[in-house]
């Protein structure tokens, strides 16, 4: 069995593990490892578009899928994953949301101290390099992150804009600053018509660095424990099982779905269910796997006349898919280039609300399944409350490292849950109803005008909603009986282990999880320097 030391290891090169790595080698001091379970890269993935191409490709994707439950009328929903350098940032949809600022003063509230708002901007602003107009107060304008405004632009995202200020809603300057409220172009993190994945903005700088190895193809099997002190990784590349040392800590940046999975394989989590698949208990851990949450979104459907050649369904039809790749390569534009829903709206479904308690996003096509485009030309548009309350688990099924874990998510099991929803759809139906867009949306097709009724919308949703790709929470941060690591990211009792992504978010933040799971692993490297 191979065996050899290091100052750190790093478990998982995703939206986080790469911003722990590039930061933790920087300096040439320590010796670091990197572990990825999935390849290096995938050919797809620097394109834009690889988002649709990768969202269900086992050679990219982990391909989970969650356990049939009645919040999504016992189907089984799609959990797709990133599995290669970069992780979920190398397939994801590239929208760049960091949340509002409550969301951050929550955490601190509920105990996390040093992550407030005020706490956690000067992350944001290091780690972004942001074209765009606004206030340097809040956007950082040199970090290693490319962000960009959407290059998107036409008639029918005016009228969809037009139509939701007739709606009541205002038009900001940049939703990642002071204010979320309104209707907006997505920021991304695409630049030049590049993906930029945290494999690309962190580890291919990083790469030459003689203090870093990046092992790909690595499958972390379990964590290595004396006592009550984490030593290393054992793992396995090709079948030959190897085991790495830590001289100072082990971060695991496995993802929301892994981090609990190889805490579990270790013996670390609720003894009962490991001692139920035959796991030696190291450390028992009520919270580990607990704390589920995702966004839970319906997709809306309409109709729009093909003759206007309004949508995508028209534009990259035939040898208009020939013109849009032409598009693509001298401008950087059109369907190769978009993000995942360039068009979004954070909203408040009542009144009396002190910010946007949900949004909606707007894909420019009929989609199809995985984000195809539908034969008929129209629009989609997906709705979800921004902090969920419903909350599910992960739990491993087995002691084989190989084996997917069980996932449940629990989805509209908090009334307030239903009741966003039900409202958020309600005002996606006021604005693709609005004068603005009269002879350019039709036909509700999804869920049909003829569903109104609140239980009728409910029971749609629950056998059509499917998530919008966000699970944190299975390792939450913070002091009670259920959080699995504290405020510095330690894990409860346990010396020598932290875990940094997703997965410590005690609460969804407001919109896309992709920038706050950067941030997090920004923040961990922060903390693991300071205590050398």
């Amino acid at each position: 069995m191979d065996r050899q030391t290091y100052d750190y290891i790093i478990v998982g090169a995703g939206s986080a593990g790469a911003a722990v790595a590039n930061r933790l080698s920087a300096d040439g001091r320590h010796k670091v490892l990197v572990l990825e379970a999935g390849r290096k890269s995938h050919p797809w993935s620097r394109m834009p578009v690889s988002f649709a191409k990768l969202i269900a490709n086992p050679a990219a994707n982990w391909l989970y899928s969650s356990e049939p439950e009645e919040g999504s009328a016992q189907r089984r929903i799609p959990v797709p994953r990133g599995k290669l350098l970069g992780g979920s940032s190398s397939i994801n949809g590239m929208v760049f949301v960091r949340g509002q600022a409550q969301d951050f003063d929550h955490w601190a509230q509920l105990g996390n101290r040093g992550w407030s708002y005020q706490d956690v901007l000067p992350v944001f602003k290091d780690m972004e390099s942001y074209q765009g107009d606004s206030d340097d107060e809040y956007r950082g304008r040199d970090g290693p992150l490319k962000v960009s405004e959407s290059l998107e632009t036409g008639p029918l995202y005016d009228a969809v804009i037009a139509a939701a200020q007739q709606s009541g809603l205002d038009h900001p300057r940049d939703y990642n600053a002071a204010s979320q409220d309104g209707i907006v172009m997505s920021q991304t993190t695409i630049r030049k018509g590049r993906r930029m994945s945290t494999a690309y903005c962190y580890l291919d700088p990083a790469r030459g660095r003689a203090n870093l190895t990046i092992q790909a193809n690595a499958l972390a099997e379990c964590l290595l424990l004396e006592g009550k002190r984490c030593t290393g990784v054992r793992y396995s590349v090709k079948g030959q099982t190897h085991t790495a040392l830590a001289r100072r800590e082990v971060i695991v940046s496995a993802g929301t779905v892994n981090s609990p999975q190889l805490l579990e394989l270790s013996g670390i989590g609720q003894a009962d269910r490991l001692g139920g698949l035959g796991i030696a208990v190291r450390h028992d851990l009520a919270g580990v796997g607990e704390n589920l949450r995702d966004h839970y979104a319906p997709r809306m459907k309409w109709t729009v006349p093909a003759s206007l050649g309004l949508t995508y369904n028209d534009k990259a039809r035939g040898l208009g898919l020939v013109w849009q790749a032409l598009k693509y390569v001298l401008t950087d534009k059109g369907l190769l280039g978009m993000s995942a829903a360039p068009l979004r709206a954070f909203i408040r479904t009542r009144a009396g609300l002190d910010s946007p308690n949900a949004v909606i996003g707007w894909i420019p096509f009929l989609m199809g399944d995985n984000y195809t485009l539908h034969r008929n030309s129209g629009i989609t548009a997906f709705t979800h409350a921004l902090r969920s309350e419903s909350t599910g688990s992960i739990h491993i099924a087995s002691a084989d490292a190989k084996a997917p874990p069980a996932i449940r998510f629990n989805f509209l099991s908090a009334q307030i849950d239903r009741d966003v929803t039900l409202e958020a759809m309600r005002f996606t139906r006021k604005i693709m109803t609005a004068p603005a867009l009269q002879g350019i949306v039709i036909d509700e097709i999804a869920p049909g005008v003829n569903l109104q009724a609140d239980d009728e919308l409910l029971d749609w949703v629950r056998n059509n909603a499917e998530t919008t790709y966000h699970p944190v929470g299975t390792c939450k941060m913070g002091n009670d009986p259920m959080a699995v690591v504290d405020d510095q990211l330690h894990v409860h009792g346990i010396d020598g282990l932290r875990v940094a992504d997703a997965s410590i978010m005690p609460t969804l933040t407001s919109g896309n999880t992709n920038a706050p799971s950067i941030m997090i692993g920004e923040k961990a490297s922060r903390m693991v320097l300071a205590a050398v």
